[in-house]
C-alpha cells in the first residue's frame, strides 16, 4: 500500500510541477510544498477508495443474504404447496363426492304483468288573448297632425 500512496503522491506533484513550470521555474520550498500537499492528497484519495471497496463488499454480501433469503422461502413455500396437495389428495380419497344441490324454485306462481296502454291526455282550449300589448309610441304624431 505504502508503495501505491507513493506512486500515487508522485504523479500528482509531477502534474502540479509541469503545470506550474509554464508560468516559471519554482523554488526549492514551492516544490517541497507541492510534494507534501501531493502526498496527504494521495493519502486521502487511498481513504476513499477503501471506503468505496468496502461499501462495494457490504452492499454484494447484502445481495448475497437477501438472495439466499428468497431462495430459501421459495423453497418453504413449495414444500408448504406440495404438503397441501398431498392431503388434499388423501382428503379427496377418503371422502365421497358432494351432490350439488338443485336450483330453488319459487312456490308460488308469478302472474304476468298487464301491459300498459298510452295515458290519455286532455287538451285545454288556447287561451284567448284579450288583452293587447301596448305599441312603444303612446301619444300621437305631433308633425302629422299640425301640418
Amino acid at each position: 500500500m505504502k508503495t501505491k500512496k507513493k506512486e500515487l503522491a508522485n504523479e500528482i506533484a509531477s502534474s502540479i510541477e509541469t503545470k506550474l513550470a509554464e508560468a516559471g521555474e519554482q523554488s526549492k520550498k514551492v516544490k517541497k510544498a507541492i510534494e507534501k500537499s501531493a502526498g496527504k492528497l494521495a493519502d486521502r484519495i487511498r481513504k476513499l477508495f477503501k471506503k468505496e471497496e468496502e461499501k462495494k463488499k457490504k452492499q454484494a454480501a447484502k445481495a448475497k443474504k437477501k438472495a439466499d433469503e428468497k431462495s430459501k422461502k421459495a423453497s418453504k413455500k413449495a414444500k408448504k404447496e406440495t404438503v397441501k396437495t398431498e392431503q388434499n389428495n388423501q382428503g379427496a380419497a377418503a371422502t365421497p363426492a358432494l351432490v350439488t344441490p338443485q336450483p330453488i324454485t319459487a312456490s308460488t306462481p308469478t302472474t304476468p304483468a298487464k301491459p300498459r296502454t298510452a295515458p290519455t291526455t286532455t287538451t285545454t282550449p288556447a287561451r284567448s288573448r284579450s288583452r293587447q300589448t301596448p305599441t312603444a309610441n303612446t301619444q300621437p304624431d305631433s308633425t302629422s297632425s299640425e301640418a
